[in-house]
């Protein structure tokens, strides 16, 4: 087996061969480099160098499994590991490749029938006069919790209308990060696609202005702001769409009509599709594109997302004040932030510099109540196991996957005051049997297995690192 440099560029020609026109892929095929094939005793491992973190996240979740078919096509006989680094190597390909993104895109646009390049008044409510101009890409923290949501978000304002990320649907609790998110796509694509219509707006507006519109029997002009004079469509807050039959009946329908025409969708929701209330067109329509969740970041993050908004707004904080605000406002991004801001004011009220002791003073009642959530207990589990929060809240059977649910579930119900039934829902609505078997497979390892004790003992402290108790 000889697997250097000038095979991986005659594999890549035969990848692009194999999958026809397709200019998504080659965009991201293309700057993706050979590093090193190692083959020892245990192990045989093909490293590729990608030249960002954002291709990092794009290689292993779209484009890892598709290289590892290839790879067994050609050797049936060998198991090959498959790892990506990132070498900041930014190339004169890599740079027309995000060109070529660019260019046909403007020439898709350039193709359309003379009435879908009709530059239509925007109205007040589907315009760019909802987007929030300060919410971008470069003013988002990324951290292990938003990592692949970011990414995904980034690639679609990219690549808008790409078929496997359309419908993008971003979910996670509230105050985590996903308006940001919808508000630095929507401004990436208007800056870099000005000829694109873009419509934001939050799912309760959209169904208060679908029941107006029944009502005074106006569907038509309803239904050409949302599905003629729409290119992009940015939805927040999509869980109020489950309040109405026939808002769900409306909103499905246009759905399908944008992604037929090609036109891309970014929703945001504080749940799951499933857990929405949706019929089951509606659920399985916006389950069929890409789904990324985000959660509430560890400690090193909310230190970061502190330091950045403290020197934004010209805040002098020490450091150790910093990773006190950091370390008790673990609900959301939101409350952390809101935490800074009740300092800030404090202090200028005052006329007291900030340091740690007024930081103590001023949220005291608030660190009294630290606690930990479900989601975070979730996160904890998911990174210790090197799994995705989707597949621990999935339908998966699979051992790798079936094992740290169960620990969740056993950890959700040793820490916090969660009934059977809530425990179950907030694992993609489990029912309480299950939680219940759950429960009872992890007392019997516990008493069989002392490595899976070590295991539960290392997720108890990780837990107790997060509480302060």
């Amino acid at each position: 087996m000889q697997i250097d440099s000038s095979f991986w560029s005659d594999f890549k020609s035969t990848m692009k061969i194999k999958s026809g026109p397709n200019k998504l892929l080659e965009n991201y095929l293309d700057p993706i480099d050979f590093v090193k094939f190692d083959k020892d005793e245990q192990n045989v491992t093909l490293t590729l160098g990608v030249p960002n973190r954002f291709f990092y996240f794009y290689a292993n979740e779209n484009l890892k499994d598709k290289i590892d078919l290839e790879l067994k096509t050609a050797y049936p006989d060998q198991e090959i590991n498959i790892q990506f680094i990132i070498t900041e190597k930014v190339n004169q390909d890599y740079n027309l490749s995000l060109q070529n993104i660019l260019q046909n895109s403007e020439q898709i646009f350039q193709n359309l029938p003379a009435i879908q390049k009709t530059v239509f008044p925007i109205e007040r409510g589907q315009s760019n006069e909802n987007i929030n101009t300060d919410l971008t890409f470069s003013t988002f923290v990324v951290g292990k919790n938003s990592e692949f949501a970011h990414a995904a978000t980034y690639n679609v304002a990219q690549n808008p209308g790409i078929e496997d990320y359309n419908p993008l649907f971003i979910y996670g609790p509230s105050g985590m990060g996903k308006t940001h998110l919808l508000n630095a796509a929507a401004n990436h694509i208007k800056e870099n696609f000005p000829h694109y219509r873009i419509t934001y707006i939050s799912a309760e507006r959209f169904l208060n202005e679908c029941v107006a519109a029944l009502r005074r029997h106006e569907m038509d002009k309803f239904r050409q702001k949302y599905r003629e004079n729409t290119d992009i469509l940015v939805v927040d807050d999509v869980q109020y769409i489950g309040r109405g039959q026939a808002v769900q009946e409306e909103f499905f329908h246009m759905i399908n009509m944008l992604i037929e025409k090609k036109k891309q969708i970014i929703l945001a929701s504080d749940r799951m599709p499933k857990d929405i209330g949706l019929e089951d067109r509606a659920r399985t329509r916006l389950e069929r594109g890409l789904i990324a969740d985000i959660i509430m970041p560890d400690l090193e993050t909310r230190i970061a997302i502190l330091r950045y908004k403290a020197e934004k707004t010209q805040i002098k904080i020490p450091e150790d004040a910093l990773q006190y605000i950091a370390r008790i406002s673990k609900k959301s991004i939101r409350e952390l932030e809101g935490n800074l801001k009740k300092i800030k004011m404090f202090s200028e009220l005052q006329g007291l510099s900030i340091n740690l002791d007024l930081c103590k003073k001023v949220l005291a009642h608030h660190e009294s109540t630290v606690t930990i959530s479900i989601e975070e207990i979730q996160r904890i589990v998911s990174e210790f196991y090197k799994i995705r929060i989707t597949d621990i809240k999935s339908s998966s059977r699979a051992k790798p996957i079936v094992v740290p649910r169960q620990i969740a579930m056993y950890l959700i119900k040793k820490f916090l005051d969660k009934s059977l039934v809530e425990i179950g829902k907030s694992f993609g609505g489990k029912d309480h049997t299950t939680v219940i078997n759950s429960l009872n497979k992890i007392e019997g390892l516990l008493q069989k297995d002392p490595q899976f004790k070590n295991d539960i003992d290392d997720l108890i402290t990780q837990i107790h690192n997060v509480t302060g108790v």
